[in-house]
């Protein structure tokens, strides 16, 4: 496809989403952050994992991926609704309490190695790209963008680190309708040809294949993000930019599998995303520097969007002793500390599954709720405390077996 097509796309998408009155919609604003952090790091490695997982059924699982997704997000939206109101209510003991201290204190501990491991493979991409690798300078550098976000942070608040969501957020939707616009040319030239979608890797049993998918609904985690914006947005506001958020992103990552299949289906192995940016060269000449500036965008849009959730829930924890500025500043200040004293791409297996609990104990905190609120009774409260249990039993089933990726 046409090397000034693409970029053309792309531009035309970027005005469009910094025009003033999109920039400016509360709507919108409300729904960069949870966007941001579902369309992260793991967005480019989704197809090609999914492609050597089950081949030509990879549109089939990952729709079934953000249908698990969703419900999930349907979780937290019930617990904006009707657990906060108990959370909020001082004079009576609920259990609802001591749930979602426990689900926030292990989202508080996942929301740092993430942001942390965010920038750590920004500063690796961006230096392996210009031809340096060395693990000191890699540290020095994503040092100095955590110091840029916390500072943005402290001074500016979430006004600040919206603004740059946006931006980043905005580049990074660009170049993925560009992507997408030039997978659908690629793709029309290959049905002309007499090439076939490959089976599936026989080498994988399937177990392996079950384990693998549970690892990658971990990718598109990121949603919860909205559950801590209550001191910006409303309920109502933070439930409808958060389901917004997911099906805008479902709909990316499900056009990017069927679109990319055809290309993706050449790798015989578990791609990274540099293998998948040099591949694009195929369907564009210009694509993958678009596609590098896109990773980049995508690493730090999903570190400011986690930091963000991250501040708004350690000012939760605090019972608003702490403000969401400081809670910015500590965090950073921890993540700095991994960085330079651990091996965070070690410890992120670990907060992957930290998630998988937090949505665990979220579920929880919703049949807590469920008998605890008086506006849900009768056959609704029962149905809605049995899905609520089914969810669970699945989330600690994905909790245990399932092996973390991106």
């Amino acid at each position: 496809m046409s090397n000034f097509v693409l970029p053309g796309v792309a531009l035309a998408v970027v005005v469009v989403l910094f025009l003033p009155r999109v920039r400016n919609a509360t709507l919108w604003r409300a729904m960069v952050t949870p966007l941001a952090s579902i369309i992260g790091s793991g967005f480019l490695i989704s197809g090609p994992l999914l492609s050597h997982v089950v081949a030509a059924w990879a549109p089939v699982a990952m729709l079934g991926i953000l249908l698990v997704a969703f419900a999930i997000g349907a979780v937290i939206r019930f617990n904006i609704i009707h657990a906060e109101p108990l959370l909020a209510d001082v004079g009576h003991s609920h259990a609802v309490k001591p749930l979602q201290r426990l689900s926030d204190l292990a989202l508080g501990f996942a929301y740092i190695v993430s942001v942390a491991f965010y920038v750590r493979l920004l500063a690796s991409f961006v230096l392996r790209f210009g031809g340096h690798r060395d693990a000191v300078i890699e540290n020095v550098l994503t040092t100095v963008v955590l110091l840029f976000i916390a500072i943005v942070g402290w001074f500016r608040g979430l006004g600040g680190l919206e603004k740059m969501e946006e931006a980043a957020v905005a580049i990074k939707l660009a170049i993925i309708a560009a992507l997408l616009i030039g997978l659908f040319g690629f793709d029309w030239h290959w049905l002309a040809s007499d090439q076939t979608l490959i089976d599936p890797n026989e080498n994988l049993t399937g177990m392996e294949r079950l384990r693998l998918l549970a690892g990658l609904l971990l990718i598109v985690q990121g949603f919860e993000t909205s559950r801590y914006l209550g001191n910006a947005y409303d309920p109502a506001m933070r439930v409808r930019s958060m389901r917004l958020a997911q099906l805008i992103a479902g709909g990316i990552y499900l056009l990017f599998v069927i679109t990319g299949l055809p290309l993706l289906m050449e790798f015989h192995g578990i791609a990274d995303e540099t293998a998948i940016i040099t591949l694009a060269g195929r369907v564009a000449e210009i694509l993958p520097a678009l596609l590098i500036l896109a990773a980049v965008m995508s690493q730090f849009s999903a570190a400011v969007a986690d930091t963000v959730g991250a501040g708004g829930l350690f000012s939760e924890l605090s019972g608003s002793r702490l403000s969401s500025r400081l809670g910015y500043i500590g965090l950073v200040a921890v993540a700095i500390l991994l960085v330079w004293t651990g091996n965070v791409f070690d410890i992120v297996t670990l907060a992957s599954r930290v998630f998988a609990a937090y949505y665990l104990l979220q579920c929880l905190v919703a049949i807590a709720a469920t008998m605890g609120t008086d506006r849900l009774a009768g056959i609704r409260r029962r149905v809605l405390m049995a899905l609520f249990l089914v969810m669970a039993g699945v989330l600690a089933l994905i909790m245990v077996f399932a092996i973390p990726v991106g």
